[in-house]
């Protein structure tokens, strides 16, 4: 079973090749995650017999599209019509969006076979997938350790063998952090590349919809079903969307990537470091030039970040009031109480205190002095990419610094916690599209992420640049012991 789920043509071949109804291989699927399931928990929840029906709908309509019934887990942040829908977070109990996601429409409208429910840390405010009501997703490479956030259920889904492809949210890492840690494909898309409209808002300048898979040709596919214009998202660009598919490569003559010192100091672990050299060493083999840029305004990347995304899920986060929908404390009071006793039971630790930060620097005599200060600097930061893209055509990185932890962690340290992020959060500030590559294990043995940044909307020289690695390289087939 695990070639039949290890990328898109497989699992279609699979298909081909079987007798019975597409339902009763959506049953089959869905008997498999709950085996596998019992100790990953990548799933907030599975409806096996609303899959069931979905799968007899998508057979019984007749149009079989580029994805017909392949199984795509689909992080609980993202509405689908009808489908509870959570942000793993008690403050959205019971809630059923009355409209479906662009990208749930996309990819239905080309035959997935959607899996809703992937666990994430609630409101996607995490790196670990520890914060959800729901409790944590397990690293299906060690179930002691957590398999990175907030995207962890679909990082995790896919690693393990569950789904195919799932989609993912990423406001400062959290596609690409979880990929890195699960040793999948992970891609955040330029800003404004895929609508946003039906994803549940953590901060909406930083939020982008992308793709986790097995390898690089199944995200370039998944990726060109999702992108494009959306007229119902403000901030969705009008352009067209190539042809990503037509961007996988096995050589890289003629790229020039660049190695930014920033990121390669006090901080990395030894085993991610000697990945990264031995993937730099691979690049240069492959005929790619390499050249030394800077990003000097890197190390203010988590602190900006870190009031900027804050403010915007302060602002966001107002809506949950136990009013319109969403969990209503019982408690008796006035309107005030109300608000207060829900919110306070509905709300998690670590969603109070992203709260509690950003409204302090949105506050009156603070605006200036943290909130407006902070998109200065984001502004810096841009500046150091669009100057650095002359010299270069993408960017390599690690994806994080270290390898997955143990569960239980930094779940008391936030500040380690956030530091998690600070190779991915440069990204999500600039608007530039990122992918994360399996790239080896560290000396733990677990997986290590391999990042690469282009300028806005060159998806295709990501896709080109990852391929080429991908090709030539044997990482992206360790799989996690018994699976």
């Amino acid at each position: 079973m695990e070639d039949i789920l290890s990328s898109i043509d497989g699992f279609k071949r699979w298909l081909k090749g079987r007798t019975g109804s597409l339902a009763d291989a959506a049953r089959f699927l869905t008997d498999r995650i709950s085996s596998i399931d019992a100790d990953v928990r990548a799933f907030a929840r599975i409806d096996a017999e609303r899959i069931a029906r979905r799968a007899s709908g998508l057979e019984k309509a007749g149009k079989k599209g580029r994805l017909y019934g392949v199984p795509v887990a689909i992080k609980d942040n993202i509405c689908a019509k009808g489908e509870l829908t959570t942000c793993a977070s008690r403050i959205l109990e019971g809630f059923r969006p009355p409209y479906s996601a662009a990208v749930v429409e996309k990819l239905s409208a080309e035959g997935a076979l959607l899996i809703g429910g992937a666990n994430m840390d609630e409101f996607a405010f995490g790196s670990s997938c520890e914060t959800s009501c729901y409790g944590p997703t397990r690293n299906p490479w060690d179930t002691s350790r957590i398999p990175g956030g907030s995207s962890g259920g679909s990082a995790a889904a896919v690693a393990s063998g569950e789904v195919t492809a799932a989609l993912g949210s990423d406001t400062g890492g959290s596609i690409r952090q979880p990929a890195a840690m699960c040793g999948v494909v992970g891609f955040k898309p330029t800003y404004g590349r895929v609508s946003r409209y039906g994803l549940i808002a953590f901060a909406s300048s930083l939020d982008q919809i992308g793709p986790i898979t097995r390898n690089v040709a199944d995200c370039a596919a998944i990726l060109e079903v999702i992108s494009g214009y959306d007229n119902r998202d403000s901030t969705s660009v009008n352009m067209e969307v190539p042809r990503y598919t037509e961007s996988l490569s096995e050589e890289t003559g003629g790229l020039t990537i660049g190695i930014p010192g920033e990121y390669f100091r006090a901080g990395i672990a030894e085993g991610v470091r000697s990945r990264i050299d031995e993937a730099i060493k691979v690049f240069r083999d492959l005929g790619a030039r390499t050249v030394d840029i800077s990003l000097p305004h890197t190390k203010y990347a988590v602190s900006c970040y870190y009031i900027i995304a804050p403010a915007e899920a302060s602002s966001n986060l107002a809506r949950y009031d136990g009013v319109h929908y969403g969990y209503r404390s019982p408690g008796p009071g006035g309107l005030e109480e109300l608000y207060t006793a829900s919110r306070n039971a509905g709300l998690g630790e670590e969603a109070k205190r992203r709260i509690l930060l950003g409204t302090y620097s949105l506050s009156s005599g603070y605006y200036e002095a943290y909130y407006l200060k902070a998109q200065k600097v984001r502004t810096r930061i841009a500046d150091d990419f669009r100057e650095a893209f002359k010299a270069c055509d993408c960017i390599l990185t690690p994806t994080s610094p270290t390898t997955a932890f143990k569960i239980g962690e930094r779940v008391d340290d936030p500040l380690t916690m956030y530091l998690s992020d600070i190779f991915t959060i440069p990204a999500n500030l600039a608007g530039l599209p990122a992918i994360s590559v399996p790239c080896g294990p560290g000396e733990n043995g677990l997986p290590v992420g391999l990042q690469l940044m282009a300028a806005p909307f060159n998806e295709e020289t990501l896709i080109r640049a990852a391929s080429a690695f991908e090709r030539n390289t044997e990482h992206h087939k360790l799989r996690p012991e018994g699976l």
